[in-house]
C-alpha cells in the first residue's frame, strides 16, 4: 500500500492554549466550523442551524476531511445522547471550546435537552456567537420558548454572558478554573447535579499542566457523578503525526502537550491517572468501522474518494475518548458510542 505524508488535518476548537497561542485558536476555531458547514451543505448529517452561525465557504473541501468530520460529530452526539438516557435528562451538559457548535438546538429538537446546557469559550468568540443569536430569529426563539423566567439577558460588555433557563453561554478562559467557576455559578450550574463535560478538541493545545488541571476538574466533591468527553490526536510519535505537529506550528498552535497522545492506552491513563474511575478510547478509523453499513452507503456515495489510505492514515491519528467518575448504578460505565 502506498503511504502518503500529505496531512490534511481536522481543525481544532478550544480555548485551552497559551498566551501566544490564542490567536492560531481562534483561527483554527474558524475553519472547523467552516469545515462542519461545507459538510453539512453536502448532506453528510442534517443541521439546520450551522448555517445561521457560519458562512458556506468556497473552498470545496475533500472528501476525508469531509468523512473524518461525519465521524466526529456521530461519535460525540452518540455518547452525549447515550449519557442523557442514562440520566433521563436529568443532568448538565458543559461544552467546553464551544465554537460555533449547535448541539443544543439540535437536542432540543430531538426532546433531549438536559436540565440545562452550558458552552464556554474565549469571550471574541461568545460574542460573535451571541450576535448572532440576538439578530436570527431561528436561533433566538428556540432559547426564548424554554425561558418563563425572568427577561433574557444577553450582555456584552461585562461577562460575554447570555443566560436563560436551559441555556447558557460563558466567555471564559479554560485556564482560570476559579474565574470559571464562578460564572458557572452565577449561571445556576448545580454543583450537585449529574454532568457531562465535553470538548470536541482539544487537550493538547496548551501547557500539560493546565491540560491536567482540567481534566481534574469538576467543580464538585468527589462523589458526584460526572462523564468527559474528549475528541483529541492520537498516535503523534510517527511520521504523519509529525506533519500534524508541523502544520500546526506553522499556524502559531503550539502542542505542548502532545505527548500525552502517544496511543489510545496513554490517552485512557491520562483520564484515568486524573482521578476518573473508568476510561475509553477509540480511534476515529475503528469509530468509522463500526457505523451502520446503511450510513456509511448512504455518506459514501455523496462523494467519490480516490486515496481510501489517506483517509485510514487521517482517521488513525485521531480518537475519541470517554471516561466517568460514579453512576454505577445508572450504569454509566457501560456508555459506548
Amino acid at each position: 500500500m502506498a503511504t502518503s505524508l500529505r496531512s490534511p488535518a481536522f481543525p481544532s476548537c478550544s480555548s485551552a492554549s497559551t498566551g501566544t497561542d490564542d490567536e492560531g485558536v481562534r483561527g483554527t476555531c474558524e475553519d472547523a466550523s467552516m469545515c462542519k458547514r461545507f459538510a453539512v451543505s453536502l448532506g453528510y448529517w442534517h443541521d439546520p442551524y450551522i448555517q445561521h452561525f457560519v458562512r458556506l465557504s468556497k473552498e470545496r473541501k475533500a472528501p476525508e476531511i469531509n468523512r473524518g468530520y461525519f465521524a466526529r460529530v456521530h461519535g460525540v452526539s452518540q455518547l452525549i445522547k447515550a449519557f442523557l438516557r442514562k440520566t433521563e435528562c436529568h443532568c448538565q451538559i458543559i461544552n467546553l471550546g464551544a465554537g460555533m457548535d449547535t448541539t443544543f438546538w439540535r437536542l432540543k429538537d430531538e426532546d433531549l435537552l438536559p436540565r440545562k446546557y452550558f458552552e464556554v469559550d474565549f469571550p471574541v468568540i461568545v460574542t460573535r456567537k451571541l450576535h448572532s443569536i440576538k439578530v436570527k430569529p431561528f436561533l433566538l426563539q428556540p432559547i426564548i420558548e424554554l425561558h418563563s423566567e425572568d427577561p433574557l439577558q444577553i450582555g456584552f460588555a461585562d461577562g460575554h454572558l447570555l443566560d436563560s433557563k436551559r441555556y447558557a453561554v460563558i466567555g471564559a478562559d479554560l485556564r482560570d478554573l476559579p474565574e470559571l467557576e464562578e460564572k458557572l455559578k452565577k449561571c445556576n450550574m448545580n454543583p450537585h447535579f449529574f454532568k457531562i463535560l465535553f470538548i470536541d478538541f482539544c487537550m493538547v493545545v496548551g501547557s500539560p499542566c493546565s491540560g491536567g488541571r482540567l481534566l481534574q476538574w469538576r467543580m464538585t466533591s468527589p462523589e458526584y457523578t460526572s462523564c468527559f468527553v474528549l475528541f483529541n490526536r492520537v498516535n503523534m510519535d510517527d511520521r504523519f503525526g509529525q506533519i500534524m505537529i508541523e502544520n500546526l506550528r506553522r499556524r502559531q498552535c503550539d502542542l505542548a502537550g502532545v505527548q500525552t497522545c502517544k496511543s489510545l492506552e496513554s490517552q485512557k491513563e491520562r483520564l484515568l491517572s486524573n482521578g476518573w474511575e473508568t476510561a475509553s478510547a477509540v480511534d476515529m478509523m475503528e469509530l468509522y468501522s463500526r457505523l451502520p453499513q446503511a450510513e456509511v452507503s448512504r455518506i459514501e456515495s455523496l462523494e467519490f474518494l480516490d486515496e481510501m489510505e489517506l483517509l485510514e492514515q487521517l482517521m488513525q491519528h485521531y480518537c475519541l475518548c470517554w471516561a466517568t467518575k460514579g453512576g454505577h448504578e445508572l450504569g454509566l460505565k457501560e456508555i459506548t458510542y
